[in-house]
């Protein structure tokens, strides 16, 4: 596909170049998109916050009662895009399902490869995990198959919220939501660094709650909460760019997902660790051989399209994210 290939915006009364080929996004579209994208990541944090209590986050009621909430705001985060491509004029070529990541072609390698390119990752914590744990690989194979395991997960809100619930409706919302939004006005590069902004700061709203129940020093909520946000701001930027180069929303989910359940590497265990040689060279290989293979495992070819290609023009830098 072609760089010319790749683009179809139309503008009403608007140009989309200069006579040198730049792309200049609509008069106005940079503003309306980030405010589209406040307004919504606002939504979608404020509505945890609907239901008045004096439980902690993690009580079963307040975690039921969440639920509903982020389930209605990501149900209606589409008539975000939609309303912001009604009132922008912008067209595509894509259906809106497919720019925001939800359609079947490659979906089966979209299952897969980034979950496994993550895992590469995580290589270090893996065998860390490993070699810590009191099952050997058949004893983990069988609980893994055994249908009473996943019944008890089921039945964990907390599982149920770290590992369906949030993955699934964060990356909906912050990722195939936002992209489209962003991508017209600062392209696919800018994009990628952009939308992770709106994901990091939404997760502020950790700090009221652990002021309210004084969990802590201010001074060591504060840095935790700046910590926090460098993370999510990180792993929103990794998230983002599977999102923008596989065109589809279950890589995402499933690399949040399995995010949520190895949390962040354990360093210092690591470094205490009787077997601390090993365990350091898989961390050290798995950074190595993930960015070894971060472009070659995300290769379009794989998913069938790019879909939000269709949006942006590439003259951002984003040439390579669509090829």
């Amino acid at each position: 596909m072609s760089e010319d290939d790749e683009v179809d915006l139309n503008y009403p009364d608007s140009v989309n170049a200069h006579s040198n080929g730049a792309y200049i996004p609509p008069s106005g579209v940079c503003w309306i998109s980030v405010l589209s994208c406040l307004l919504l990541a606002c939504s979608y944090v404020g509505s945890l916050y609907v239901w008045r209590s004096d439980l902690p986050r993690d009580h079963p009621a307040v975690i039921k009662r969440r639920f509903t909430s982020v389930l209605i705001v990501s149900t209606l985060s589409p008539l975000f895009v939609w309303a912001w491509k009604e009132f922008t004029g912008i067209r595509s070529s894509q259906s809106l399902l497919a720019l925001m990541g939800i359609r079947v072609e490659g979906l089966f390698a979209a299952a897969t490869l980034p979950l496994l390119l993550t895992m590469v990752l995580f290589l270090g914590p893996l065998i860390q995990l490993g070699m810590d744990c009191p099952w050997d690989f058949i004893d983990g194979l069988k609980v893994g198959f055994d249908p009473r395991f996943w019944l008890l997960c089921l039945s964990d809100m907390r599982w149920l919220r770290n590992q369906v619930v949030a993955p699934l409706t964060e990356e909906l919302v912050f990722r195939a939501c936002m992209l489209p939004m962003l991508a017209p006005c600062a392209g696919l590069s800018r994009a990628i660094f952009t939308c992770p902004l709106f994901f990091g700061v939404a997760h502020f709203h950790h700090v009221i709650e652990l002021l309210r129940f004084k969990q802590g020093t201010v001074g060591g909520i504060i840095l935790s909460a700046v910590f926090q946000f460098s993370y999510t701001a990180v792993f929103g930027t990794y998230t983002a760019f599977i999102f923008v180069r596989t065109g589809h929303l279950m890589g995402p989910v499933l690399c949040h997902s399995f995010c949520n359940y190895m949390g962040f590497p354990a360093l210092s265990a690591a470094l205490e660790h009787p077997q601390r040689a090993p365990i350091m060279t898989c961390y050290l290989l798995g950074v190595l051989f993930f960015l070894l293979l971060l472009f070659p495992m995300t290769e379009p070819v794989f998913y069938g399209s790019v879909p939000l290609c269709s949006l942006a023009r590439t003259a951002h830098g984003g040439a390579s994210l669509c090829s």
